[in-house]
């Protein structure tokens, strides 16, 4: 092989290298909690209150509305609900039903198809559609986003950013099959200002639903005291 060849693989090889390690840094930005390029993301508020937001992915669902209210009700809790458009538009009434019980909606998104390396018109049309909804199932505060599986990269934070919407995504997941394992997580892992992730609608989310009634008695015996995020927000604020 002449000098120059050998010149000319080295090259390609470091390239390659480079292209490997930018992949990977791409990866982990759009996966970051706590992190993004453009605009406002909370993952959590840093206070001394003992004061944790419930949030609940993806739904509504009329089946399972019920079931997720009740144990929120009996004990007086306002969480915030990040629901799609499809299913909001699919089940309105659970949506309204939400707004009636005093919680606050964010948006996922209308598909909760992943917002990487999408156009800008299909942002656009995810988020606005899922906003209108928002609206028109009577909810009239503040619509806070949250990506679906937590991924962005460089064209959502920048429209986020230029439309005035803050990124919500979390520090707690207690994700399980085992309704104890999720109370237990939930538990020992949030801390004051903590924002807590659970998917409970639909039927493999049954361990989340079944786990709800012990997970807020828990939080509530270590004296956590439930706000919606955008309590959680205005204590920033204020602080």
């Amino acid at each position: 092989m002449t000098r120059a060849a050998r010149r000319a693989v080295g090259a390609a090889f470091v390239l390659l290298l480079l292209a490997i390690v930018a992949a990977h840094a791409a990866r982990l930005l759009a996966r970051s909690r706590t992190t993004q390029l453009f605009g406002r993301l909370v993952h959590r508020v840093d206070t001394s209150q003992r004061v944790v937001a419930l949030t609940f992915d993806d739904g509504p669902n009329a089946a399972t509305v019920e079931a997720i209210l009740a144990p929120l009700a009996q004990r007086g809790v306002k969480a915030t609900f990040f629901v799609n458009g499809v299913q909001l538009e699919r089940h309105p009434d659970a949506g309204q039903r939400l707004v009636a019980a005093g919680h606050q909606l964010g948006n996922h998104s209308f598909s909760h198809r992943v917002m990487v390396l999408k156009s800008p018109a299909f942002i656009r049309e995810e988020i606005e559609s899922t906003d209108r909804l928002i609206r028109a199932a009577g909810y009239a505060g503040p619509i806070r986003f949250r990506p679906p599986n937590g991924y962005k990269l460089v064209l959502l934070p920048w429209f986020l950013q230029r439309t005035g919407r803050t990124s919500v995504t979390w520090d707690v997941e207690p994700e399980s099959s085992d309704p104890d394992a999720i109370v237990r997580h939930a538990v020992e892992h949030t801390r004051p200002g903590s924002i807590v992730l659970l998917h409970p609608w639909y039927a493999p989310n049954e361990p989340t639903r079944a786990a709800l009634p012990a997970l807020l008695d828990g939080l509530a015996q270590r004296g956590f005291r439930f706000v919606t995020v955008d309590e959680l927000l205005a204590l920033r604020e204020t602080q």
